[in-house]
């Protein structure tokens, strides 16, 4: 018997076996590591959509329309359609990071900034690995006054996504005041 063949039926049985949620973690799972070891920043962003493709799937046709119609709303800067959606989202299905992962940018857009926080911790709790939501936490921690927090929030972002060039930047920025200058 064929080993490859093998080792592909084997694989394909594992994968028709899996619940969907379980393959999209794992596939998710996939990518971050993937993410992590990118050669460049282009490989990079392919990867990051490919994940951002993953995290957004909710099992749910309704839940994935109130997503689409979220995001539609703050691409044209209507805040008040997108936290209306975001919030029905997030009522409906409390489990799904994206739901409050968009709701933490469209309280971060109004400039609410204390909801924004409190959506981007839910955010972390259900998901620790979105580095959007990271990376939001930095860019709040570093608006109201917080560089040491913003610096770590920043630190967490790079270890997943090493080619970060504004996550690089900010934490540049932010390196005097938080570890002093070197002699």
């Amino acid at each position: 018997m064929d080993y490859k063949s093998t080792v592909t039926a084997f694989a394909t049985i594992v994968m028709i076996s899996l619940p969907a949620g379980l393959w999209a973690q794992t596939r998710a799972d996939d990518l971050l590591d993937q993410l992590a070891q990118a050669e460049n920043a282009e490989i990079a962003q392919r990867l990051e959509n490919q994940l951002f493709t993953e995290w957004s799937k909710s099992g749910s046709a309704a839940m994935d329309l109130l997503l689409k119609r979220g995001q539609d709303a703050l691409a044209v800067d209507n805040l008040s359609a997108a936290t209306e959606h975001f919030r029905a989202l997030t009522d409906h299905a409390p489990e799904f990071a994206e739901g409050w992962h968009g709701l933490a940018l469209a309280y971060y857009q109004a400039e609410r900034f204390g909801p924004a926080m409190e959506a981007l911790e839910r955010v972390l709790a259900l998901n620790p690995h979105h580095f959007a939501a990271l990376k939001g936490v930095g860019a709040l921690n570093e608006q109201t006054g917080n560089p040491f927090l913003a610096y770590e929030a920043y630190e967490q972002v790079l270890q997943l996504r090493p080619h970060d060039s504004e996550v690089i930047e900010a934490m540049k920025r932010l390196e005097v005041e938080v570890k002093g200058v070197q002699l």
